[in-house]
């Protein structure tokens, strides 16, 4: 493993799921901010040299699912001070983001890794699985809404490299009722991102339509079938 990559991989954060979570993240996609820019990836100006922070690294996680759509795209940053310790950490949270380290600082692992929790089915991110409850329909659409958003297209990702139809969103909706399921509350499957799932973002973006296109193929031969 190249220094960059075990540096990268060194503040992930530790990630976990409800024990009947159907999917995982396929492939994430890094970037590391030394100077205030915006992110490629998400709306957000990404600022560094304020509060003690002298870097940002951005991960930005892919799944192919989550329980009501076809593409998944969730974010982590972790902010580090001048001395390589984590001054703050942030994940997204249903197209927002919110702070996801504890302001004592207990949900740092082994010094560098934050844990945080992802919303059964939805994958937002949490310090505390607690927030989930106050989400409306929680357990609504990892059931009866399973598959109903379609293939989301967001024109910041897709650029045209993709899109969906109403004919496409129906199969979805059809394939992904196999996947519904009754959140356990039980977070007791941790995850964590692998070097051989870890890529700069460029990479990562260039292959989501590739990702994409497999699973539609999956998906379309899964309805002839039924």
């Amino acid at each position: 493993m190249n220094q960059v990559l075990e540096h990268v991989k060194k503040y992930a954060p530790y990630i976990y799921f409800d024990e009947k979570e159907p999917f995982f993240p396929k492939m994430t996609g890094y970037t590391i901010f030394n100077e205030t820019k915006k992110s490629s990836s998400f709306h957000r100006l990404i600022e560094v040299d304020k509060y003690n922070i002298t870097q940002v690294i951005e991960y930005a996680i892919y799944w192919n699912y989550d329980i009501t759509h076809l593409y998944d795209l969730e974010h982590y940053w972790v902010f580090i001070g001048k001395n390589g310790e984590i001054v703050d950490a942030q994940g997204s949270f249903h197209g927002k983001y919110i702070t996801v380290l504890m302001k004592d600082k207990s949900n740092i692992l082994n010094n560098t890794h934050v844990k945080i929790y992802a919303q059964p089915g939805k994958h937002a991110f949490a310090p505390s699985p607690m927030l989930f409850n106050y989400v409306p329909g929680i357990e609504r659409c990892t059931y009866e809404d399973a598959g109903t958003d379609g293939l989301i297209v967001t024109e910041m990702i897709a650029k045209g490299r993709y899109h969906t139809t109403e004919k496409l969103n129906r199969s979805i909706q059809q394939y992904m009722k196999q996947y519904k399921f009754k959140p356990s509350y039980k977070y007791n499957l941790l995850y964590k991102i692998s070097e051989h799932s870890l890529v700069k973002w460029e990479i990562l973006n260039n292959k989501i339509p590739e990702f994409l296109q497999e699973e539609i193929k999956k998906i379309n031969t899964y309805t002839q079938v039924i």
